[in-house]
This record gives C-alpha cells, structure tokens and sequence, in this order.
C-alpha cells in the first residue's frame, strides 16, 4: 500500500482557509494539514506536509491485531519571536525511541522528527493559540502497516504528526479515586513506554471513578497494589513536609516530561524534591496528620493540575488542606519558561525554525 503526497499547494490552500472555533477545547479541534514519512525496504522514507484526512489501513494490519503502536504527547508555543516555541523536544524523541524499540518499530531518526516538528509547527504558527495555558498540542505517531495473522512485527510503518490548538485538560482542580483491584501495566510490560495499549487498559477504571464523582483513576503498583504509581493521563506529586515526592521510576510508570522538569523546577526554587517509593497508605496518613498539605498531578495536556480530593473504594475520602498553592506557583514558572516569557536556566526551550533543530533533538 502506497501513501499518495499531496502537492505542497494543496497543503497550503488548508492553511490558507483555515480558522480557530471561537473555543478550545484539549484535542478535539484537529489542524488541517499534518505530517507523514513510511518505513519501507528497510530505510525511511523522505517524509512532508499533506492534507489532514483518513488514513487507508488495512484491517489485518499489525498496529490494528496486535497493538503495534506508539505515540507522543507534546507542544509548540507562541512565543515572542517568528517562529514557534518546542520544550524539551529532545526528552519526546528518546522516549518516542524507547516506545517503539519496546514493540518491535524502527526508531524514527533525530532528523525526521526535528523536520516533522519544525514544518508542522512553523506552518501552522498562526494558530497557535495565546492565552495562557494554551499551545498547539503534537502527537507524533508510529504503527505497523503490514498484514497477517502470524504473531510478528510489521516491516512496514507509518510515522505522523498530527496537531490540535488546544486549551489545557482540566480547567479546575479534580478528585481522583484509588484504584484497588486492576492494574494498568506491569513492570517488564509497556508500562514505561508510551503506547495506545496502555491507555486502553486503563478506560474502564477510569469510566469506573468518573461515574462515582470523581476525575481520574489513581494506580497503584500492578504487584502488591500498595505504591502510587501516576494517575490514568498524568504523574502524581505531593507535598509532603514542604518538599514535593513523586512516585519513582518502577518499570511500569511513564516518566513524564512534564514531571521531570517540576521536579527540577522546584529544586531551582529552593524546594526539596525527590521521587521516592510512595505506600500509599503512608500519603493517607500523612494527609490526616498534617504532614502532607497539598498534591496534584502533571502532564503535557493537563500541565499542572491541583487534586482537591481522594477517595478510596470504601467511599472514604480525603480533601487535601490546601489546593493549587504549590502547584500554581510551578505552572505559573513552568508555562513563563515555555512561552518565553521568563529566563529559561535550563535549555529547555528551542525555536521550531532553529537550523539546528535535529542537534538539539539528538543532543
């Protein structure tokens, strides 16, 4: 099967039409054009802009019998220069690379993802949305094209990037319910990389707690069901003695982006900040003696969110004594850092017109 590329004037006929709704949502308002290059004969293809449109697959196609797929969750920010704003793109790429080396795809090369970022991007840097909180959120995506039954890898994939001016995930804070029977992932699965298989296990617990009043799952180990793990689309992060704690790296946790530069943030700040083994009945107890004052989760879509409550599967629930304090003052740091409003002391930040993009990517 052949991917027909449409003429670049057709790509910029879609832009040329284009308009933002008058609200935004997070991932539901989807960009007209996107980006697309195919594995083949062992090698990538040269890769471009095309229309924004279905994509032929064939029903027996790896990526649809046996889950072969990957993807990323990240953003281009309007900045105070010409070009887009992209943060930490270099951590997506090798988290892109882990993902798809866990389930048999070819990496996609620094290059490849530094061109499919920077042309969608700059393409579409119009409408990149400006109010705070708001970017235009990427997903870079890899799948298996070949057809079979036989339980094997495809030799065939398809890489795209696909973009949506969006508003952040949660415009308020949210109550999350701990998850006591299913697990999410197991160490040694997929559970540190991001593919769809995840995601799909955890919608059932998730529909579970929102039908009970609250927002979000929160998973616990898949081995003893006792350690924090992260919420269904987030991390987790508390304050425990002034100092945040955030569930550390197990083999079935995806460290997020977002995550890794709170933790680093903070301790610029001057605030301790560790990831560490979490019980969560420890964190309950420390929520009723005072010790733990504050917690909330972090994400590229939902970027900082403050937990105002969490409930256990006996109906018994904790409200957290103070909601949004810390976690506002790090989203407030976080999102001056990714629109170029404020000093960014850690190279986190590149322009997606940069010359030296695919460097930066690779670094």
């Amino acid at each position: 099967m052949e991917f027909e590329l449409k003429t670049p004037a057709a790509v910029a006929d879609l832009i040329a039409s284009y308009q933002l709704p008058d609200k935004l949502t997070f991932g539901t308002e989807l960009a007209p054009v996107m980006y697309q290059a195919e594995f083949r004969d062992g090698e990538w293809q040269p890769g471009s802009l095309v229309p924004f449109a279905n994509i032929p697959v064939n029903p027996a196609a790896t990526a649809l019998q046996f889950g072969q797929q990957a993807f990323e969750g990240m953003k281009a920010y309007r900045g105070a220069g010409s070009a887009p704003l992209l943060f930490r793109p270099d951590m997506n790429w090798r988290r892109f690379a882990r993902s798809a080396e866990r389930l048999l795809m070819p990496p996609v090369p620094a290059t490849l993802f530094a061109e499919a970022l920077s042309s969608l991007a700059v393409s579409l840097a119009d409408f990149i949305p400006g109010e705070r909180g708001q970017s235009l959120y990427l997903r870079p995506t890899m799948f298996g094209l070949d057809p079979h039954f036989a339980v094997k890898g495809s030799d065939r994939f398809l890489f795209i990037v696909i973009a949506s001016p969006s508003d952040a995930y949660f415009a308020n804070p949210i109550r999350i319910l701990i998850e006591r029977d299913n697990c999410r992932a197991a160490s040694g699965g997929t559970g540190a990389v991001k593919v769809g298989g995840n995601y799909a296990a955890s919608l059932l617990a998730n529909q579970q707690c929102i039908a009970r009043g609250f927002d979000q799952s929160l998973w616990l180990d898949p081995k003893e069901r006792k350690n924090i793990e992260e919420l269904s689309a987030m991390n987790f992060i508390a304050v425990i003695d002034g100092a945040l704690h955030s569930p550390a790296p197990s083999g079935s946790l995806l460290e997020g982006v977002t995550r890794d530069s709170l933790l680093q943030l903070a301790e610029h700040r001057g605030v301790r900040a560790q990831s560490v083994t979490m019980p969560i009945d420890n964190l309950l107890q420390d929520i009723e003696d005072g010790r733990c004052t504050e917690v909330f989760a972090c994400g590229t879509g939902a970027i900082v969110v403050p937990i105002k409550a969490i409930g256990d599967a006996d109906g018994k629930e904790w409200a957290l004594p103070e909601v949004g304090k810390m976690s506002s003052m790090l989203r407030d740091a976080l999102l001056d850092i990714q629109g170029g409003r404020a000093e960014d002391p850690f190279g986190w930040v590149v322009d997606a017109g940069d010359s030296n993009l695919d460097a930066y990517v690779a670094r």
